[in-house]
């Protein structure tokens, strides 16, 4: 292990989709509160520019999630690298469509790689730190999995299904000192959505429906997932933690109408 000092020096960590946006922004926090890193992306190993030093440090993996065989494969590499004591499973597909248009593979490709993937790192690398009895599982969410859009269907209700599987496994390991949670971000401006966020119109109708004023940035979901990681938080599993400037609860109350406010 690297020698680090902060709250998590001696853990280590494995982030999936940590190569751009709020996986990489995790990552960067959770290096810098002293955890010991391994890396997941897909496709390219490396991410671009100024953040590619991180993935000069520690292991990085490779694995496509819609292959379960991959997934699996994934995690016992995870293990041979060193024990696990943090999962952050960020990694995930989102494909918008009219719901009439939706085909068995877009089905399955959203089952694979936003389930199925979760449920098999979790059980390989789950049952070794409850043995450790410390752990810490946290799963990127969203808001769709609370307010879903038509567009987005079978990723919204995978989203809820993950919230599930997260709040049914945590009673079973909770004795063990694992905890798992889940933190919902809402609109986030990542690179991928850097197009649409480039479009002026697009970002006044983003930012007007949500009540901070804002679109969120992947730094905005770090705290939440420092402070579940740590130990001050080993008394909060199976919660869902929102971060997305208030647009859970409704739209900014401009856009309502009178009688709505």
């Amino acid at each position: 292990m690297a020698d680090r000092t902060g709250p998590l020096s001696g853990k280590r960590a494995f982030v999936t989709g940590a190569n751009s946006g709020i996986g990489y922004a995790i990552a960067s926090a959770l290096a810098a509160d002293g955890a010991d890193l391994v890396l997941h992306c897909h496709g390219s190993a490396r991410p671009s520019d100024d953040i590619a030093h991180l993935f000069d440090t520690c292991p990085v993996l490779e694995a496509d999630f819609l292959h379960h065989q991959a997934v699996s494969d994934l995690a016992q590499a995870v293990l041979e690298t060193g024990p696990v004591d943090i999962l952050i499973a960020n990694a995930a597909i989102e494909e918008r469509r009219p719901w009439q248009n939706i085909d068995a593979a877009a089905i399955n490709a959203h089952v694979a790689a936003n389930f199925t993937s979760l449920l098999l790192l979790i059980s390989h690398l789950v049952p070794p730190m409850v043995e450790r009895n410390w752990g810490r599982v946290i799963a990127i969410g969203s808001i769709l999995a609370t307010r879903p859009r038509a567009e987005t269907v079978v990723y919204a209700a995978l989203k809820s299904a993950q919230l599930t599987a997260l709040r049914a496994i945590a009673r079973d390991v909770a004795p063990g000192g694992v905890t798992m949670n889940v933190v919902s971000p809402g609109a986030i401006e990542t690179e991928r959505m850097a197009d649409l966020y480039a479009d002026a119109t697009f970002r006044q109708v983003v930012a007007a429906k949500i009540p901070m004023g804002r679109p969120g940035r992947p730094a905005d979901c770090v705290a939440p997932v420092s402070m579940l990681c740590s130990e001050a938080a080993a008394y909060i599993t199976g919660a869902d933690i929102p971060v997305d400037g208030g647009w859970g609860i409704g739209d900014a109350p401009g856009n309502l109408p009178e009688s709505g406010r």
